[in-house]
């Protein structure tokens, strides 16, 4: 069965239009009507939600041949991987440690370049202007060094806060993407990078 045909079936099965598919994922409707007729495929992102609407493996709406690539002697598992969602983060003695495991998501091995990964969930609305959102999932790679501008996972005050981070003169200033809110300028205290905003996985 192709991708489009998956992608129809399982939306009938749940009794939706074409619209309000759409709908949940944010997508235009011809969007949808595209994938079903196989003239265009869905993103990695929307393969994740669609597998969350219809509750079935991302590898679901993948061919056999995209999961499975010979070896010399054996087969060897597609590039998709469990990444553990992080409900918690805490610090002690200078040692960053991911609590509260909530679930884990369904990652294409292409999005990771080697180190530690996993997924935070956006809080509040003070990235927006980064088209981040309350409830977004956020694909951090574990590292403490960043560039200057780059957005990462900070932990600050009791937890773990994404914010754009720049560093003057051994201060760190911490950067919303929402006007609202003020910069915040740490001269000291318990502040740690945890790892770097690597790709968004919208919520729905």
């Amino acid at each position: 069965m192709k991708l489009g045909e998956k992608i129809k079936s399982l939306r009938k099965r749940e009794g939706l239009t074409q619209a309000d598919l759409a709908k949940k994922l944010g997508v235009a409707p011809t969007a949808v009507s595209a994938w079903e007729r196989d003239d265009n495929r869905p993103l990695m992102d929307k393969l994740s939600i669609l597998s969350k609407i219809f509750g079935v493996s991302v590898t679901y709406f993948f061919d056999k041949e995209d999961v499975i690539r010979e070896t010399n002697e054996n087969y060897e598992v597609s590039p998709i991987v469990e990444l553990p969602i992080v409900g918690k983060v805490s610090c002690g003695n200078g040692i960053v440690a991911l609590e509260e495991i909530e679930g884990y998501e369904a990652t294409p091995k292409n999005w990771l370049n080697g180190g530690e990964y996993f997924y935070l969930r956006a809080k509040g609305d003070s990235m927006e202007g980064a088209r981040i959102h309350d409830g977004d999932l956020l694909l951090i790679r574990k590292q403490e060094e960043i560039e200057d501008g780059e957005i990462a996972a900070v932990y600050f005050d009791g937890e773990a806060v994404l914010k754009r981070v720049y560093k003057q003169n051994g201060t760190l200033i911490l950067q919303s993407e929402n006007p609202k809110y003020k910069p915040i300028i740490i001269t000291s205290g318990e502040v740690k990078i945890i790892g770097k905003l690597k790709k968004l996985v919208v919520a729905f």
